[in-house]
């Protein structure tokens, strides 16, 4: 039985953090995205920590702190959760409503613009925007998913009482129409990166199907998709443009500013 998400402030619970980001993540030894001891010191400063559990196991938890301007932004730094149980959009909502209680206006958060399931989870699902494109924003990374690829970094913007997240938090996905003129920036032809246009006021980004897998089996093409996505997409955002959606679960919908 699933319990419902809730804050957590035991070192046996932080433990059991570690362990979870450990089963999905793998990383080298050091490379951990979080330590029990860190958690502790955030939970107790009043940051959040909260997990999920599940048959008494834990199945997801999500760690944040207090970003700037002080008390409007709170900062998610890592969530994992167990894949295809709504675990991940249980935390989700659970963070917002701490977030309200504590007269928080905004959530944000940094996720890997290649992954589409996140891409569409964030923008769709959740009604978040991705306002900026961070290459290698973390650096070097060793764990199982990330290794062998550059950190790039779109940074999400979950504005907590905008119309688009109040639906999405009533399990109403934002998958907006595409106009008949919209360019395609990146397309995906055969499993690979294609430039197109981007000089049209709404312009498609394609990203890959399955990147992690990608960097196993095409480590060349995973390269080829990531300078892509950063040209074009990381492009069009410092020239002005913005995300308003994710269309089809397969690409980026980029409007230019009039």
């Amino acid at each position: 039985m699933t319990a419902a998400p809730r804050e957590l402030h035991s070192i046996q619970e932080f433990e059991d953090v570690y362990r979870l980001f450990d089963d999905i993540w793998h990383p080298e030894p050091g490379g951990a995205p979080i330590s029990v001891e860190l958690m502790r010191a955030l939970s107790h400063a009043g940051n959040y920590v909260a997990g999920v559990y599940e048959d008494g196991r834990l199945a997801g938890a999500s760690v944040g702190f207090l970003g700037a301007p002080a008390g409007r932004v709170l900062h998610s730094h890592v969530t994992g959760a167990a894949a295809g149980r709504g675990i991940g959009f249980a935390l989700k909502t659970h963070q917002r409503a701490w977030a309200l209680e504590r007269g928080i206006e905004r959530i944000t958060w940094t996720y890997d613009p290649l992954v589409r399931r996140n891409a569409y989870f964030n923008l769709a699902k959740l009604g978040a925007r991705p306002e900026e494109y961070l290459p290698s924003f973390y650096g070097v990374m060793e764990d199982a998913i990330n290794a062998g690829d550059e950190s790039d970094r779109m940074l999400a913007v979950w504005r907590l009482t905008d119309p688009l997240v109040l639906a999405a938090v009533r399990r109403e996905p934002y998958e907006p129409a595409v106009p008949a003129d919209a360019a395609v920036g990146l397309a995906d032809v055969d499993g690979r990166p294609v430039l197109g246009r981007t000089d049209a006021g709404t312009v498609l980004v394609a990203v890959p199907d399955d990147i992690e897998s990608l960097r196993r089996t095409d480590p060349g093409a995973a390269k080829a998709w990531r300078h892509a996505v950063r040209e074009v997409l990381g492009g069009l955002l410092e020239e002005g443009a913005r995300i308003t959606g994710f269309h089809r679960r397969t690409c980026y919908i980029v409007e230019r500013t009039v």
